[in-house]
């Protein structure tokens, strides 16, 4: 398929919920059914965008898989949704602008999943994924993201049906956290383990908040960053507060920090997106130098915190799976030693590595003498861990590994 080339840095586009509000979709509307019986509201949108100087829009899919579809009674039309409104953007855009598939978190709040809980989840973004393939669109962005299974998910996902790029980007607040605890900082470490094009923040209260959060993961990012902030909070009359003309006095601060794609979220509209692109002429985004990274600290990251070793960091006592898997993690947790380690022996080890997961803060180091084990384990741990090299595994199996899951290999 024949795409726009992506030279970066990249102009994305702004708001697509609240815009459709004040073009009368009622806020109590499911969005995908709404759009496709108002079409001309999408269309005159998205051209706003492109005639602004947006490169990237985001098909309005955000809420278009199973579980998403369920509250307007499309959860058996799932192919149909997603294809029919690509085929919106692409005709709103007319070749002018790429065409992202847009995935938003499913209807599973829960930050920690079993291992068929996971799967399931898996399945249900690879039919939307599969959708948006088949419907044209030139790339995967996964938006507003709270917890590491649902954006590891959905990355699987889109990587099982299409190997077009992957772009993935959560919300937090002041501290850096999501919602659900995480960590933006090990979302990062994560995502770009498992091989995804792009990571960056959306909403994020604002582009103050936001723009600090960028600072923190610029050092350690190995992708582009994205920056899609929201024109603040809404006011009581539920007007935004930031003015294009506030919003694109961010641009030269976060070029500085490391962003590479620009846009805007909630509040934002065609004015923004006109207002970011007039600065973004105004900066070399190409002047900026990476911070330089020391070679032996590796990073690693639990479902919420990230974490640092070395290469000689110094692994604990090895954790067998047993009814007690709790109590030895907390108390492995207070010894003082680099990371934990965990056998996985049998698959019954998978339930109960699923269901303790949460208590692992530390690095983890995943060990096993079964490839097809390690790999489920590796599926169902929502951090990124390491491997150590003290038992015996093909190093093209843990290169695969490395390639699918971030497994790092010490």
């Amino acid at each position: 398929m024949d795409t726009i080339p992506l030279h970066l840095p990249l102009l994305m586009d702004g708001a697509t919920g609240t815009q459709l509000y004040r073009r009368g979709m009622p806020r109590d509307a499911c969005g995908e059914a709404w759009i496709l019986e108002h079409p001309e509201a999408l269309l005159e949108l998205q051209e706003q965008y492109v005639s602004a100087g947006s490169q990237v829009v985001l098909a309005p899919t955000f809420g278009a898989n199973r579980a998403g579809l369920v509250r307007c009674g499309l959860e058996e039309r799932v192919e149909e949704c997603n294809r029919r409104l690509v085929e919106l953007s692409r005709r709103a855009v007319r070749g002018r602008a790429l065409v992202a598939g847009d995935l938003a978190p499913a209807a599973r709040p829960q930050a920690w999943l079993g291992e068929r809980e996971f799967d399931a989840l898996t399945q249900l973004y690879a039919q939307q994924a599969g959708a948006l393939a088949a419907a044209g669109v030139d790339l995967f962005f996964i938006e507003t993201c709270v917890t590491m299974a649902q954006a590891r998910a959905a990355v699987m996902g889109c990587k099982r049906c299409s190997d077009r790029p992957v772009w993935v980007s959560f919300t937090c607040d002041e501290e850096g956290r999501t919602p659900a605890g995480v960590d933006v900082l090990a979302a990062l470490i994560v995502m770009q383990g498992m091989g995804v094009s792009a990571f960056g923040l959306n909403c994020c209260n604002g582009p103050a908040g936001l723009l600090e959060q960028i600072k923190r993961l610029a050092p350690y990012a190995c992708v582009p960053l994205i920056a899609k902030p929201n024109a603040g909070l809404p006011g009581p009359d539920g007007e935004y507060a930031c003015t294009p003309a506030e919003l694109a006095g961010y641009v030269p601060a976060l070029a500085q920090a490391g962003v590479k794609i620009f846009g805007g979220c909630c509040g934002t509209g065609p004015e923004h997106i006109a207002a970011l692109g007039k600065a973004l002429k105004q900066v070399d985004v190409a002047a900026y130098v990476p911070p330089e990274q020391d070679p032996d600290v590796i990073p690693c990251a639990s479902g919420t915190e990230a974490r640092f070793i070395t290469p000689d960091v110094d692994v604990g006592e090895t954790i067998e799976c047993t009814p007690d898997l709790l109590e030895d993690i907390l108390r492995a947790e207070e010894a003082p030693q680099g990371a934990l380690k965990i056998a996985i022996l049998e698959e019954d080890d998978l339930d109960m590595l699923a269901e303790n997961q949460y208590a692992v803060q530390d690095a983890l180091c995943l060990c096993s003498d079964v490839p097809e084990l390690l790999e489920r384990a590796l599926r169902v741990y929502q951090g990124r861990a390491f491997w150590d090299g003290t038992e015996s595994m093909d190093p093209a199996f843990l290169a695969e590994m490395n390639r699918k899951y971030g497994l790092i290999i010490l």
